[in-house]
């Protein structure tokens, strides 16, 4: 599994457009929005704007990230045939699924550290030494979920998986908060937006940054996230013909 999960990393990074845009995109977007915004007030945990968008932006690259590193890969490969030579090997679905996981998790780090270096270059932002390898640890396991919703894309999708991937990541940074606060939306979008894994995956990287602890709620979320959307991609790993 070693040697798959190597290739899956390489293959991912060789890959300009991916790598551009997963990366690009939320940096871009940070630039952009914390320029716009900077001089509003506090919205998450009584954080600086620069620090409450940079974290959100790299929650979003993290998602994009995470997304497009598994479901439109694994949907290609099915037309192509090499996930049907795959399992020709003692390599089994579930191994196979989790070195795909694992493989998009590390493809977050790029988006997550350089959003982060941009904030603190660019725009100044300064944070306690321990409190930046915390927010990538978190982040980075709090996409698991989207690294697991990806393979289920992939794996039930027909032909291009890349438009059913972006609607699915622009749903859940729209509707998770991360382009605006969940606060000033309706009280039935706040609703759904706290029940969403993308608000609670930047709910860890704010209360981070605000020198707390993540809440339990948010940890609960995330957790039954992962918990039904990794029971349907291993069923889904196991049953789909390719």
């Amino acid at each position: 599994m070693t040697a798959y999960l190597s290739l899956e990393i390489r293959r991912a990074l060789r890959d300009r457009r991916y790598m551009g845009l997963v990366v690009g995109w939320p940096v871009a977007s940070y630039l952009l929005f914390s320029t716009v915004f900077a001089a509003t007030a506090n919205r998450a945990e009584g954080l600086d704007p620069h620090v409450e968008i940079m974290v959100a932006m790299a929650a979003f690259g993290a998602i994009g990230a995470a997304l497009l590193a598994t479901g439109p890969r694994l949907a290609a490969e099915r037309q192509l045939g090499w996930v049907r030579q795959l399992r020709l090997t003692p390599l089994s679905p579930q191994r196979a699924l989790l070195a795909r996981v694992m493989a998009a998790l590390v493809l977050t780090l790029p988006a997550i550290c350089l959003t982060f270096a941009t904030a603190a270059v660019v725009k100044g932002v300064s944070l306690p030494a321990w409190e930046w390898p915390a927010m990538v640890a978190l982040l980075l396991a709090g996409a698991l979920p989207f690294a697991a919703l990806g393979t289920v894309i992939g794996n039930v999708a027909e032909g291009d998986a890349t438009g059913i991937t972006m609607v699915c990541y622009l749903v859940l940074a729209a509707l998770g908060g991360l382009w605006m606060p969940a606060k000033i939306l309706p009280e039935p979008l706040r609703t759904v937006a706290h029940s969403l894994p993308s608000n609670r995956l930047a709910e860890l990287g704010w209360r981070t940054a605000a020198g707390a602890a993540p809440t339990m709620s948010a940890v609960l979320v995330l957790g039954a996230w992962l918990a039904v959307v990794g029971t349907v991609a291993l069923a889904v790993a196991r049953r789909v013909r390719m």
